[in-house]
């Protein structure tokens, strides 16, 4: 198989770094030229079970077997089995699936439209919910906005643990108030427990829906199966992406049992939502996420962040379990260049800030690794 590396082989709406990778298993992905790469990315918080994780596979490759689309028309077993995890986790939800973080947004917002019939939405200054028109327009980073306004009107943005300036954010005319738990591209900061009572409050005192979006958050990443769990704050109605099918594209709008459901047929779809091959990995996902697998999370959440604390140059950590930051003293760009050089992928999350977010089987051993060689670069 050719490689391709012309620069104009696809639009350019990435920077991609120069390797090309060809397999991978647990937290090791190996490029073309045979070099093996511990990855402390996984595919920006998405390959949650490593790559080629044995439960996921085995799971999408029966399915593709039996029966790969049908459309939203009919029923498939792969995603009301799905459904039904889900469900159980939450306490009593109902998705809508699709097929990426972006539009779970935008089912979100819809969905608080089509419920309280108001415009308006409060969300956060530094957020990020997707680059579609609906999911960019609460998405509270200037710099990614301004080629593409006007954007959606009614939007307004408050600094995130700020409750005050929430309180006079939101009104009679507000639908939705959207937040992440932790703020994942916005430099990895998380909401305060306080925070997210004081939103559930308001969005209940004024009617008004609370929509967290956990895509990067959500599925074991901090060490529970919603981030919300740890913040004792049930919201209306979550969002889940990324790590759902293990690296597989899916999205979900999930909305509990306890808020409307809003929708009514042809408010909304997805051609390729709920795909029946996807539901099935996904469904292996939701079963691999015991709470033996969530607790180490934890522990190595623990050790990586502890580690971190004490290179040289790493001036705060930040994060929850396996979603951390380290803000530095350099441009986050030259570190990451000189750890992928000697075999460690990591990401950023800002100019100075440096993204880590293992999969959640990643070992200790590998997380030492992963700090030598980080100690090793910021020395």
């Amino acid at each position: 198989m050719s490689t391709i590396t012309a620069p104009g082989a696809v639009l350019p709406t990435y920077a991609r770094q120069d390797v090309t990778f060809v397999s991978g298993e647990g937290a090791w992905l190996v490029d073309a030229e045979g070099s093996r790469y511990l990855d402390f990315l996984a595919g920006i918080a998405v390959v949650g079970l490593g790559h080629c994780h044995p439960a996921p596979l085995a799971a999408a490759e029966i399915q593709l077997r039996r029966l790969w689309h049908t459309s939203n028309l009919y029923w498939t077993e792969p995603m009301q089995l799905l459904a039904e995890r889900l469900s159980e986790r939450f306490g009593g939800a109902r998705p809508f699936f699709c097929n990426s973080g972006g539009e779970a947004i935008e089912a979100a917002i819809k969905w608080a439209r089509r419920v309280t019939g108001r415009p308006g939405i409060v969300a956060l200054h530094d957020s990020f919910h997707g680059r579609t028109l609906g999911a960019l327009s609460v998405t509270g980073q200037p710099a990614k906005r301004a080629a593409f306004e006007p954007l959606v009107p009614g939007v307004s943005f408050v600094a995130l643990n700020d409750a005050e300036a929430l309180a006079a954010a939101v009104g009679p005319g507000t639908a939705l108030i959207l937040l992440e738990p932790v703020q994942g591209e916005g430099g990895v900061h998380p909401a305060s427990a306080e925070f997210l009572a004081a939103a559930r409050a308001l969005a209940d005192q004024h009617g008004a829906l609370l929509v967290l979006d956990e895509v990067q958050a959500g599925m074991g990443r901090t060490g529970t199966f919603f981030a919300w769990e740890q913040l004792g704050v049930r919201p209306d109605a979550v969002t889940l992406a990324k790590g759902l099918a293990n690296g597989l594209p899916i999205g979900c709008l999930l909305v509990a049992d306890s808020a409307p459901a809003g929708f009514e047929p042809g408010d909304h779809g997805s051609t390729f939502g709920g795909n029946p091959v996807v539901c099935a990995a996904a469904c292996a996902v939701c079963d691999s996420l015991t709470p033996e697998l969530l607790a180490e999370v934890g522990r190595r959440g623990e050790q990586l962040s502890l580690g971190l604390g004490k290179l040289p140059g790493v001036l705060e950590v930040r994060g929850r379990g396996l979603l951390l930051a380290g803000e530095l003293g350099r441009p986050a760009a030259t570190v990451i260049e000189a750890a992928r050089e000697r075999g460690l992928l990591v990401g950023s999350a800002g100019e100075r800030t440096l993204r880590l977010t293992p999969p959640l089987v990643v070992t200790s051993a590998e997380v030492e690794r992963a700090l030598t060689i980080l100690e090793e670069v910021l020395a």
